[in-house]
């Protein structure tokens, strides 16, 4: 089945939305044609509006017709005006209580969660270096710690990652470039796929 050249946002709606360009004799919807070109992306009217009366799209009120509008004219600024209306703020009145599927029934997946609420799919130990000067230390304990065979015991540790970077050294304790590395390492310590983290200093 073809899909439709035309996308209704409201049953209440008195124009549709093109979704290609609709040459005259078009099909709009309901028997409808298009009268006139309507490029892609703009309103064609689906019944006639008269003069003076409302144009709804999302069944609200965005203009007024200019002049009298046929069924499957195209509806822009040539035949659509502004005009003054009353308007009801009555927030929430159309409320509609949200349907949550049932916690049984909700997809799951294999995480960690941690202590502040957020998860992880890893579950990795990571060496933070505070400095590119301990870069080869943090290296070192990572690729120690995988080949002493300690990590066996934790078949839960996804394994040690080293976390390096090649500033810090000599910087300003302040300053754009300071607060930049500051935001990388937390950003990478807080990381919910890092069970915990340790961070060195100079190497």
């Amino acid at each position: 089945m073809a899909a439709s050249t035309t996308l209704r946002l409201n049953a209440e709606d008195n124009v549709v939305v093109a979704r290609v360009d609709l040459a005259p004799g078009a099909p709009v919807e309901d028997g409808v044609a298009a009268t006139a070109p309507v490029p892609s992306g703009h309103k064609v009217a689906v019944k006639a509006i008269a003069e003076g009366e409302a144009i709804r799209k999302y069944d609200q009120i965005i203009g007024f017709a200019a002049t009298d509008i046929a069924a499957g004219d195209h509806v822009h600024v040539h035949n659509c005006a502004m005009g003054d209306f009353e308007r009801d703020y009555a927030i929430g009145k159309d409320l509609k209580n949200v349907e949550y599927v049932a916690e049984a029934d909700r997809a799951t997946f294999q995480g960690y969660k941690r202590s502040n609420g957020r998860v992880g799919t890893r579950n990795y130990i990571g060496i933070l270096t505070s400095v590119n000067c301990s870069a080869s230390v943090a290296r070192f304990i990572a690729r120690d710690m995988e080949k002493s065979g300690v990590l066996d015991a934790y078949p839960n540790v996804d394994g040690v990652v080293a976390l390096t970077h090649s500033t810090g050294c000599g910087m300003a304790g302040a300053g754009e470039g300071y607060e930049n590395l500051q935001r990388a390492l937390w950003g990478h310590a807080r990381h919910p796929n890092f069970a915990g983290v340790l961070m060195v200093g100079l190497g």
